[in-house]
């Protein structure tokens, strides 16, 4: 069988039942937890008038909020990030005239812009614009951007490495979708694919980004000394790939199609980012804060529709673009009842979860 990489998708469009604009409460709860940081960060960190003066005579503060998707928790960010500017700007005590404000919302170009834009506040005070286009490359004119934010969108690779399918290379990943309980040189495979996407991320921020301009960012980290066999994000993926090969056992899916899957998920470790922080060389690193959740996130919600909504508006898009459309259903019925009858979802295993970081950097002055 040709060889097949598996490419990163958007999350589900629209505002139906499956959508990630109607399932996406814990990413919700997650940028809501981080809006003190975000406070702190303007409030503490922020030069306004620098940043404001190093770019153009507009008296323009410009936001990007990378990796939107296409429901409300975009837009509750920038909402806040607006506000804490507005009332550091209003707190100089000479006068500064008045500050606008332009956000760019970036997400791939399939992403399902139309319901963004559909949810944005009508009485916004703020220019907007969609801007389609990779993260990891340049987006935006140099010495743009005063802020940029991304949360829950620096977890994943942009493209699964192609010696996971690739009979040849000691990569070879048959028998898996993702780098769990793999062997290490899968590992590194998906390390060393995930350091390209970040450095290029870096790279093209550093080029955007106005002297003393800041990038708030929210990942999900793997936590420091434990293997992905003891997280709960992995051991859900592996009830998805028990899931498909008993479909490839019934015929429902070839196992050669399941043998080319791979999940392009990955949870770096906090290390790992502040290294490629550091080997960057164009930020400084302000704070690094672990987002603290009243409970413990997916595995501590008692309906179990609501957590495979919850995957189905993450996964769909990647599965129906490797496995087409007629097994979607059938495979998310069987992955629901795979976690509803886990020691994940019962609580007879006691799995760590992903740490929620947020970074925030500066963009050096020199």
């Amino acid at each position: 069988m040709a060889s097949v990489l598996t490419l990163m998708r958007p999350m589900k469009e629209g505002d139906g039942h499956y959508s990630y604009s109607r399932n996406s409460l814990l990413q919700r709860e997650g940028v809501e937890i981080a809006k003190v940081l975000i406070k702190d960060a303007i409030a503490e960190r922020l030069d306004l008038e620098q940043v404001i003066s190093s770019s153009s005579p507009s008296r323009a503060f410009t936001i990007a909020d990378l990796g939107c998707s296409c429901g409300p928790n975009a837009t509750i960010a920038v909402q806040n990030i607006i506000e804490c500017v507005k009332h550091k700007h209003q707190s100089y005590s000479r006068n500064q005239g008045s500050l606008e404000f332009q956000v760019f919302f970036n997400d791939l170009p399939s992403n399902d812009f139309n319901t963004l834009f559909k949810s944005l506040p009508v009485d916004r005070q703020y220019w907007a614009s969609g801007v389609p286009g990779s993260f990891l490359g340049r987006s935006f004119p140099r010495a743009s951007l005063h802020f940029v934010h991304a949360s829950y969108a620096l977890h994943f690779v942009s493209v699964t490495p192609k010696e996971l399918v690739d009979e040849n290379s000691p990569a070879y990943n048959k028998g898996r979708i993702s780098y769990n309980k793999s062997r290490k040189e899968v590992v590194e495979a998906y390390s060393a694919q995930y350091r390209r996407d970040i450095e290029a991320f870096f790279s093209s921020r550093a080029e955007e980004l106005v002297a003393g301009g800041l990038m708030a960012l929210l990942i999900p980290c793997l936590p420091d000394g434990v293997p992905p066999s003891n997280c709960s994000s992995f051991a859900t993926i592996d009830l998805l790939e028990a899931s498909l090969f008993d479909m490839a056992e019934l015929g429902l899916v070839s196992e050669a199609k399941v043998d080319s899957f791979n999940m392009t998920k990955y949870h770096p470790t906090q290390w790992e980012l502040e290294a490629l922080v550091k080997e960057n060389g164009c930020f400084n690193i302000e704070r690094i804060e672990a987002i603290v959740r009243p409970g413990d996130g997916l595995e501590k919600i008692s309906d179990i529709n609501m957590v495979i909504l919850h995957l189905r508006a993450i996964w769909e898009g990647l599965i129906k673009q490797h496995f087409g459309d007629d097994i979607v259903d059938e495979l998310f019925h069987r992955w629901s009842q795979k976690i509803a009858g886990s020691s994940l979802f019962l609580r007879q295993v006691e799995y760590k979860h992903v740490t929620e970081l947020f970074f925030l950097l500066k963009r050096n002055l020199a």
